[in-house]
């Protein structure tokens, strides 16, 4: 099975923090499976954000409908309402009031993780402000962007999350902040569920994300050689397949089964059959429970 097959088509979807890492890669493959994709973050061909990485909206947008689909970039910053309500607005005007699948995938949080210290020493206002743009702004999407779903009685949401398990993820707020988007789902599911609208947490596993590339200082063309520094960067995946995997769960028409739920990308591949974009199939879990266990410990328990 493979999801450069139409089975989106006629769908709109809402990438919310779709500029880069899994966000892109989510919307390109939403767009491969022939969705009108509406791509939003702060960095603009216009403007960057704070994070002044490079890669833009439009760039994704591009990207999106160059994979098959339809892609519209909107700059927003989805910590404000009044942006994020127009934002809405404007896709209910645009699709007659249609919205199939959500995704919350806003981060933003990498400046601001404190991995070096413990809650009693780390800048509060600094990690305060993380939970703002990790949590806040999912709360503030979904919010205006559900009555569209509940009015159609259809649809998926998706909270990008890391990790699908109970275990600490290594500095406070960061782990707050990831488990927290577990929860958003969960409430979300029970919510949604009676209106016929599914909600799942979704995550990767080792995400080859643009800013990881670079941090190991390689390309998507040469990245096996950052397993030299780390090996293991050799079990990690490309944004493509987090972006197929939701795919495969907007396709499944019995997908309110597994609302929610906490999924990862090393569980749904097989279920689904679906790939990374070299044709593997990567299965971080498998790793860990194979080569880092016995140092750290079993990866979680499940949520």
């Amino acid at each position: 099975m493979t999801t450069r097959t139409r089975r989106l088509a006629g769908k709109v979807a809402l990438v919310a923090g779709g500029t880069r890492g899994g966000g892109r890669g989510i919307a390109i493959e939403l767009g491969a499976a022939g969705a009108t994709v509406y791509v939003t973050g702060r960095s603009s061909g216009t403007q960057r954000s704070d994070l002044d990485r490079p890669e833009t909206i439009e760039e994704t947008a591009e990207r999106i409908t160059a994979a098959g689909g339809v892609g519209v970039p909107v700059r927003t910053d989805h910590s404000d309402p009044e942006e994020v309500r127009a934002l809405v607005a404007r896709i209910a005007s645009e699709q007659d009031g249609r919205l199939d699948v959500l995704v919350n995938s806003v981060w933003g949080g990498d400046p601001l993780t404190d991995w070096e210290h413990p809650l009693w020493e780390q800048d509060l206002d600094q990690g305060l402000r993380l939970l703002r743009r990790a949590v806040e702004t999912h709360v503030i999407t979904s919010r205006y962007a559900l009555p569209l779903m509940v009015a159609r009685e259809s649809g998926l949401v998706v909270e990008v999350t890391d990790g699908n398990t109970a275990r600490y993820r290594g500095s406070f707020f960061y782990d707050l902040a990831k488990s927290a988007v577990i929860r958003l789902a969960v409430a979300q599911a029970a919510e949604l569920r009676p209106h016929g609208v599914a909600a799942v947490a979704l995550t990767p596993g080792f995400l080859r994300s643009e800013a990881l590339l670079e941090h190991f200082g390689v390309t998507e063309a040469n990245w096996r050689d950052g397993a030299a520094a780390d090996p293991n960067f050799a079990h990690s995946e490309t944004p493509a397949y987090l972006g197929r995997a939701v795919v495969a769960l907007a396709a499944d028409p019995d997908v309110i089964a597994r609302t929610g739920r906490a999924l990862a990308t090393w569980d749904l591949y097989k279920e689904y059959g679906f790939t990374d974009a070299d044709g593997t199939q990567p299965d971080f879990a498998a790793h860990w429970a194979r080569n880092l266990e016995a140092e750290y410990g079993p990866l979680g328990d499940p949520l």
